[in-house]
């Protein structure tokens, strides 16, 4: 039988690991953990999320809602514990963190055809292999890679902090999702004054030290909040605070908020919650103080501080090809936020993308081009084609997409062309997937 080994146990080599198993190939899946953790992992159970719990947008409308339902089709490992795990978020797919990552390991460790070792690996083995070891990439085997590709970048990330819903001031929040799509939200409304108090005091707040890193680019997907507010008065009010679609949220002064922040369900029982928007590299002092100006917040109980951490990914339009393998040496994939993908489901997508055609390439057949026309195959070819000024980390958008030959005018109606379109192109591809198991 054939083998492979993959490395790193986050969503994108589990989704790697699970698809290679499902088409006969026996997987080696190494998973430092218990043994050592990244700056931003606290878990020893698989496939942790760390910067949100959230999976963005539920809705075919959206890039990341096709997305979803490509991989749906496909049979993700990852979609189906993300929908048996889900907890209310109006129309996006949000999970219980813990729920989610445990039920991951499970079907991993339950799987027959994989081996799970849990050790460090410090160099690339031999063999068909997918490094799947996510942003945080460092020591013994990111020198591996570098050596092995002559290069490799790196920027910043940061996650947002999480509160307890008892400790929170309900007299002055308001629970509603925007455009009346429920109620799945906790809403902080500020006024005016309000809003000026605490952005003063945000931009004065000190940030913990960065010793380790060698830059300060900061990823504009995952900016920390204190840097966003330095750029401009208005750049939160009119970013993350925005108050529109709230139209039943009022300020302390019953008039229209001038800011308000949301925080969104972060566990299945609903007593923790996330602060949207807010993640940040302040000092955890610092996070007390400034973000218990926000209405509701004055004695949150933090139950985790939002932290800093690097995030490095690789060169990929040079050295990928549309499978996420490399060009010179097929037998050797990266998948996930090490090859420029960003967003949870993004990794799992690339994850299940390596793992399809490296199998085919081991059984004989031809590999499967998932073509611009899906949101799978965009972001593919997006790593490995991108040929502007600065190669950057990508989230799925219709931007990335082939073009419509005849797009409707509303937007609205321009996504679900998007979005049919693709579908019908992953009908097809699981056509050829199945005759050729």
């Amino acid at each position: 039988m054939e083998s492979v080994s993959v490395i790193g146990a986050g969503l994108a080599g589990c989704e790697a690991a699970y698809t290679l198993a499902k088409n006969g190939i026996g997987v080696r899946l190494y998973e430092m953990k218990p043994f050592r953790r990244s700056p931003a992992h606290k878990a020893d159970t698989f496939a942790e999320l760390v910067c949100s719990n959230s999976l963005r947008s539920n809705k075919l409308d959206n890039a990341v809602g096709l997305l979803k339902e490509e991989l749906r089709r496909l049979g993700s490992l990852v979609m189906e514990c993300a929908d048996k795990t889900a907890v209310p978020a109006g129309g996006a797919l949000a999970v219980d963190r813990v729920g989610f990552s445990k039920l991951v390991t499970e079907r991993i460790e339950a799987e027959p055809l994989i081996e799970v070792i849990h050790s460090e690996i410090d160099a690339i083995p031999e063999g068909p292999v997918i490094i799947a070891t996510g942003p945080l990439t460092d020591g013994a085997l990111m020198k591996a890679i570098e050596d092995l590709l002559g290069d490799s970048l790196h920027f910043f990330d940061a996650a947002a902090p999480i509160v307890s819903l008892e400790s929170l001031d309900m007299t002055k929040i308001v629970r509603a999702s925007r455009y009346g799509r429920g109620s799945d939200y906790l809403n902080c409304p500020m006024t005016r004054l309000e809003y000026y108090t605490f952005l003063r005091e945000l931009i004065a707040a000190e940030t913990a030290e960065l010793h380790e890193f060698e830059s300060k680019m900061v990823f504009e997907g995952c900016m920390p909040v204190e840097i966003m507010a330095k750029r401009g008065d208005l750049t939160l009010a009119h970013g993350p605070l925005k108050p529109v679609g709230l139209n039943e949220v009022k300020a302390s002064d019953g008039k229209r908020p001038f800011a308000v922040v949301q925080l969104r369900q972060d566990n299945a029982e609903g007593t923790l919650f996330n602060i949207v928007g807010f993640q940040t590299n302040l000092k955890f002092t610092e996070q007390k103080r400034v973000f218990g100006l926000i209405p509701g917040l004055e004695h949150a109980e933090f139950v985790r501080y939002g932290v800093m951490h690097r995030n490095s990914f690789l060169q990929s339009p040079k050295h990928l090809d549309s499978s996420y393998a490399l060009r010179n040496d097929p037998d050797v994939c990266f998948a996930g936020q090490i090859t420029g993908v960003e967003g949870y489901i993004e990794s799992a997508s690339s994850g299940m993308l390596a793992a399809i055609n490296l199998a085919r390439r081991l059984k004989g057949l031809e590999t499967i081009d998932f073509t611009r026309e899906t949101a799978i195959g965009s972001l593919a070819h997006y790593v490995s084609e991108y040929n502007g000024g600065s190669f950057q980390p990508m989230n799925v958008t219709f931007g990335i997409m082939e073009p419509l030959e005849a797009p409707p005018r509303d937007k609205y109606e321009r996504a679900l062309a998007y979005s049919g379109r693709a579908l019908e192109r992953i009908d097809s591809i699981l056509n050829v997937l199945n005759e050729t198991k």
